[in-house]
């Protein structure tokens, strides 16, 4: 399957690629993460450790134990999303080894910063939300998610179970899903760069690291079914607390779903297709913020995903200046809420239409 293409830049991104560059200019600031930034990987990475060794090395009562694992979970998206994320996207550091070491805090997790890199960096920002070529618009047959997938009977509930599939998800990845894109060599219709022999090796020693550090240790260590109540449970808490954050930047009732024309182009140049098909929320509330790594600023994040999140809250001010001046949509909920309330529905009318 070709990939669609874009119309031809409009001067609404040049004129917006012109300012943020200016604002970094006279600001004398770098694109890339700050102190501030440093520190909290450092915060994230030291308590998830904490954490681990507890439940693992000192066995807590059962429920202090539940309790523990979910926090392990919320810390480990908190790297994903703060850590990881910009690490991958280049934006964490001016030096590339620092962006390969935070960038590689995904393999420790369990997954492939390799396959993570074609999926999110390649399929999604590419051509977000767009059917057979965003990779994260893919829960079939469990849910759908855009009008193109084809609907069962099932997807008229979709809007009650929908948080039990986004619970799987982060284990299916680990486990199935790394798997399939090695074997196939494809992130759904995109093909993966080719891997040289270092990206092989890390595949499957990360793999192993990931096996003996969260199954094997763990098990020898507190035994079989506490162990798997406490994987299952971190599992679950991290897949819900990563697949929600995604999902209300991009399946919403607001956002679009463009498909390509009978001449495989899509109807927009490239910025206004990502604003028409990602949303902001609660961008105000400083505490998520700073939880999600700035990723509530989707639109300022898939416009310029090699800026540091760090950035975000200043750029946006210049982004929605631009956007009203050229009459061009920017999409946001002031609550996360409001932004979860419309995801619900999204999700319901997709299961009550064809």
């Amino acid at each position: 399957m070709r990939a669609p293409r874009f119309n031809n830049a409009t001067s609404f991104h040049s004129e917006l690629k012109e300012r943020i560059k200016n604002y970094f200019t006279e600001k004398n600031v770098k694109q890339t993460g700050n102190s501030s930034l440093y520190f909290k990987a450092i915060l994230f990475v030291i308590a998830f450790i904490a954490v681990y060794i507890h439940l693992v090395f000192f066995t807590p009562f059962w429920a202090i134990g539940v309790l523990e694992a979910i926090l392990l979970g919320g810390l480990a998206s908190a790297i994903g999303f703060n850590v990881m994320h910009d690490g991958a996207h280049g934006s964490f550091s001016r030096k590339s080894w620092v962006n390969d070491l935070a960038g590689s805090s995904i393999n420790f997790l369990g997954a492939n910063v390799f396959m993570w890199k074609t999926k999110h960096n390649v399929a999604h920002h590419s051509f977000t939300n767009v059917a057979e070529h965003d990779d994260d618009m893919n829960a079939r047959p469990l849910l759908r998610l855009n009008h193109s997938q084809k609907r069962y009977l099932i997807h008229r509930y979709q809007h009650h179970y929908f948080l039990l599939v986004y619970s799987i998800l982060y284990l299916y990845w680990v486990f199935v899903t790394d798997y399939k894109k090695y074997i196939t060599k494809k992130v759904g219709s995109v093909p993966i760069q080719k891997m040289g022999w270092k990206d092989h090796t890390s595949f499957w020693m990360f793999k192993l690291v990931h096996l003996i550090l969260f199954v094997a240790l763990p098990i020898y260590m507190v035994g079989f079914m506490p162990w798997l109540v406490g994987f299952l449970v971190f599992g679950v808490s991290t897949g819900i607390f990563l697949s929600v954050v995604f999902q209300l930047a991009h399946s919403l009732e607001e956002t679009a779903f463009p498909l390509p024309d009978e001449k495989n182009k899509l109807e927009n140049d490239w910025a206004i297709h990502q604003l028409k098909t990602t949303a902001n929320f609660a961008t105000d509330n400083k505490v998520l913020s700073w939880l999600v790594g700035g990723l509530n600023f989707q639109v300022e994040h898939h416009l310029f995903p090699n800026i540091s999140h760090v950035h975000y809250p200043e750029i946006s001010k210049i982004i929605k200046e631009t956007c009203r001046e050229y009459g061009v949509p920017y999409l946001e909920h002031s609550k996360m809420r409001l932004a979860f309330a419309s995801h619900v529905n999204h999700l319901r009318e997709l299961g009550n239409s064809y």
